[in-house]
């Protein structure tokens, strides 16, 4: 792997398919939940917030992309930064409550939020670079 590889900048490639595998491990763990005995809500809470969290990464990702207009792109950081701590406050609150529940819905989130990154980083390093 060369060091360019980094540097050469590339197309955004679609969302469609990290939302889709992070949201596969979020229903693929309503069986495991159920068989190994752990809180099926601490499942629910995840797949909420899940869902919740997509929504907002989908009206961000609305927003102009354009470099030219600062507003936007102020906005879109801001909001993909408020997105992760909102599911952060929520995931504290539940589990100072409720333990069992809270932290079986961190590590689902978790591991669903890993697989978006790991699918999304895989098709936009897997694109051929930008022409300049």
């Amino acid at each position: 792997m060369s060091a360019g590889i980094f540097s050469t900048p590339r197309p955004l490639p679609s969302r469609v398919a990290p939302t889709v595998a992070g949201g596969a491990i979020v229903v693929l763990a309503l069986p495991i939940f159920a068989v190994a005995g752990w809180p099926l809500q601490g499942w629910a809470l995840a797949a909420v917030l899940w869902i919740a969290s997509e929504l907002f990464a989908a009206v961000l990702a609305r927003l102009s992309n354009n470099p030219d207009n600062l507003a936007a792109a102020g906005m879109r950081g801001i909001g993909t930064s408020s997105r992760a701590l909102l599911v952060g406050v929520v995931l504290v609150i539940v589990t100072v409550s409720n333990e069992s529940v809270g932290l079986a819905a961190a590590l689902l989130y978790a591991v669903a939020f890993t697989v978006e990154l790991g699918v999304g980083l895989a098709a936009y390093f897997g694109q051929e670079a930008k022409t300049r």
